[in-house]
């Protein structure tokens, strides 16, 4: 980036910050941010590269949003914001939290062919259209080499890949499984295999 783009950048998320600020004193205390506005620093940070700056707004984040599990692209984002900043055991976590958000994304990001599963994709987001058309990190951004080269071991590895199994299992069962006890354990083991790995 150029110090102009630089700047136009720090400048929007500044405005960024001042909106959620008047948004909170709006609501007495709370936010509303139908907007969405608080999803979009981390992918400014990311393209400044100011991955300690990401971190800190993260952590605001999470502070105040603690039920706010965000969407694909913003998770990822975290991932990459969590790796950045040396914090590998956290951003593994979070890669495995961002494939069951979409499990088409990192394949998106690996340049590999997109091949819809048949399974129960619980929101839009969830969706192989989601990662085709609006999933817009690439292997080709030439400041995240050595972060590809983590996922990519990552996913690889022998933990992820036997969580990935079983999720995608879950989930192929969850397709052809009406609402009832045993529709309610699946989704009980899937968010087990989450908050466990």
């Amino acid at each position: 980036m150029t110090p102009r783009q630089q700047e136009a950048a720090r400048n929007k998320i500044k405005k960024i910050k001042a909106a959620l600020a008047a948004d909170k004193k709006r609501w007495g205390g709370f936010y509303d941010d139908s907007g969405g506005l608080r999803y979009m620093p981390p992918a400014i940070y990311i393209k400044l590269q100011d991955y300690t700056g990401g971190l800190r707004y993260m952590n605001w984040f999470q502070k105040n949003f603690p039920s706010d599990i965000g969407y694909p692209a913003f998770i990822f984002a975290h991932m990459i914001i969590l790796f950045k900043t040396g914090r590998q055991k956290e951003a593994a976590r979070r890669a495995f939290e961002c494939f069951t958000s979409n499990t088409y994304v990192f394949d998106k990001f690996f340049g590999r062919e997109l091949v819809q599963e048949d399974k129960y994709e619980w929101s839009n987001m969830a969706t192989i259209d989601y990662a085709a058309n609006y999933f817009t990190y690439s292997q080709q951004q030439p400041e995240l080499a050595d972060f590809t080269d983590w996922l990519q071991q990552f996913t690889h590895s022998l933990k992820f890949l036997h969580a990935k199994a079983a999720y995608l299992g879950i989930y192929r069962q969850l397709q052809h499984t009406p609402a009832g006890e045993k529709r309610s354990a699946l989704l009980e083991e899937a968010d087990a295999l989450i908050e466990n790995f």
